[in-house]
């Protein structure tokens, strides 16, 4: 406890020279600045190695990045260019256990990128990056076990998160075996859903746990969104969830984010979003024959996957 209490104590004093005119830390090659908080009782990492670190990056009062919210990061350790103005420049030297904060100022940015800054970022403002090594590896196989470990961790937590809410909320939904929690109103009478089957689906989605509507074809005039089970063109959950129905049917999926967006930003505009979704199965055929079309990504928002239903987020 003394140990975390001190580096925490640290990392705020850095932070407090971060407001003072960067007073107290180093600057690298390219001009970025840094300070690293050791204790030297483990190496350096050497080249090729792998850190996993934990991290946060704030912009004035805003996070733009957290592993809070997300994963840790996993960094291969490699000689970085002396003009990248990067944090890659100061990962090689870190060992285990170290924390760190790096500072890089929109100007500098801007300068050595040769590109425009983003709108939300001026000229004068600070990025500041605090980051805490975790943990070192020697080789690819040993990240991705380490990372498969975490990505289940994670995964539980956002279930549990889901399975929370439903407790709370007196919901009696059934988990199915990918995860998904489906809460049946009415199973339907008609064919069943399942793989390779065309189904037509009206839907509301929701924010979770808000319960806010970002998305609906439930409205007069707006007609159901059609797309083939088990080929990959609808989010994971409403794949899983819909199996459960048939057609006529009537219910709500549950989704843990790792069934919905996962990581990319889902219509809260946020990543890692658990979400609602009420459902009303319209019909149920076979699949029409195959033809040729575009290619659309895997994960877009359902009323948005095929281009016959378009439908503007709200």
């Amino acid at each position: 406890m003394k140990k975390i209490s001190a580096y925490v104590f640290a990392l705020v004093g850095i932070l407090l020279m971060v407001a003072c005119n960067n007073q107290g830390l180093k600057k690298t090659k390219s001009g970025l600045l840094y300070k690293i908080i050791s204790d030297q009782k483990n190496p350096l990492v050497k080249k090729g190695q792998f850190i996993k670190i934990n991290f946060k990056q704030k912009l004035r009062d805003s996070v733009l990045f957290s592993s809070e919210n997300s994963m840790p990061a996993y960094v291969k350790i490699d000689t970085a260019s002396p003009t990248s103005y990067s944090p890659l420049e100061i990962f090689p030297l870190l060992r285990k256990g170290d924390s760190a904060v790096v500072v890089q100022t929109g100007d500098s940015i801007q300068k050595k990128s040769g590109q425009p800054l983003p709108p939300f970022i001026k000229k004068r403002d600070k990025i500041v990056l605090t980051l805490k090594v975790v943990d070192v590896f020697d080789s690819q196989d040993l990240v991705e076990k380490d990372r498969q470990i975490a990505l289940d961790t994670f995964h539980a937590r956002e279930t549990r998160e889901v399975e929370d809410y439903l407790t709370k909320n007196h919901i009696a939904a059934q988990k199915t075996e990918k995860g998904t929690f489906v809460l049946i109103s009415n199973p339907g009478e008609g064919a069943a859903v399942d793989s390779g089957k065309e189904v037509s689906v009206l839907y509301t989605g929701k924010l979770f746990p808000s319960g806010k509507v970002f998305e609906t074809n439930m409205s007069p005039g707006k007609q159901p969104i059609k797309f083939v089970i088990g080929k990959r063109q609808i989010i994971p959950g409403w794949d899983d969830g819909l199996r459960m129905f048939k057609k006529g049917g009537k219910g709500t999926l549950y989704l843990p984010a790792f069934l919905a967006y996962d990581a990319q930003p889902g219509p809260g505009k946020t990543p890692n979003e658990n979400l609602i979704f009420d459902v009303q199965i319209v019909d149920v055929n076979d699949a029409p024959a195959e033809q040729p079309m575009m290619r659309m990504p895997q994960r877009a928002l359902p009323g948005k996957t095929l281009p016959k239903a378009p439908a503007k987020t709200k």
